[in-house]
């Protein structure tokens, strides 16, 4: 693949006030990450590579590695203000929409399967795919991607926990506003598992046991 560097840089918004995470940061070769709860982002590609950002399934344009001035400090900022976002409901049908085009952006990743090999026939009797060979011995792409189709799942799971275990719901049920809200979801917060399973009965009498605990809790404190 010839020389590789690795590109580090921050998303911000528009106004440059605010990092945005989960920002995904994608290369033309498939190589992919996303930005973490500050906004930053390494990613390691070619010199002739190029690499994109793509947030709330908008893209920005390709950037080629090899004109970026300055790899170690690649920011940029998004045409997205977050202050509108607060104001967007998830409703079910978007989530599943989402989730779908999602699994269709990074199918690769999602679909991948570790390489085997695959034994061929020829008239020269039975021997190994020399391709499929040499796709076994490539660990370092293969540990990539099997650790970004992870990345990808859990973050995932993590969008649904949202999605179910969301900030209306929960002050719609406890009343609870700003920190004390923002302590009781952090310290609640449901696994996937429970997510998945539950019905909206369940998660309702869910969030009225934990607030009974919260409140409990904060009584018993001096």
């Amino acid at each position: 693949m010839g020389q590789e560097v690795t590109v580090h840089g921050t998303v911000y918004n528009m106004y440059r006030t605010k990092p945005l995470d989960g920002v995904s940061v994608i290369s033309s070769l498939g190589r992919g990450t996303a930005t973490d709860s500050n906004g930053n982002y390494a990613i390691t590609v070619s010199i002739k590579d190029s690499i994109y950002f793509s947030y709330l399934g908008r893209a920005t344009a390709k950037y080629p590695v090899g004109t970026i001035n300055y790899v170690g400090a690649f920011d940029i900022a998004l045409h997205v203000d977050p202050v509108e976002l607060k104001e967007v409901k998830v409703m079910p049908r978007n989530y599943h929409y989402d989730s779908l085009q999602n699994r269709q952006d990074y199918a690769k990743y999602f679909n991948y399967k570790k390489p085997g090999l695959k034994v061929s026939s020829t008239g020269m009797g039975v021997g190994l795919d020399l391709n499929q060979l040499i796709e076994m011995f490539n660990f370092a792409q293969k540990r990539r991607d099997l650790a970004f189709q992870r990345r990808l799942v859990e973050d995932e799971k993590d969008k649904y926990v949202d999605y179910r275990f969301n900030r209306s719901i929960v002050l719609k049920v406890t009343r609870l506003e700003g920190d004390q809200l923002d302590s009781f979801m952090l310290r609640y917060r449901p696994s996937y598992d429970f997510c998945h399973r539950a019905t909206d009965y369940d998660l309702l009498d869910y969030i009225k046991l934990a607030f009974h605990e919260y409140q409990k809790d904060r009584k018993d404190r001096p």
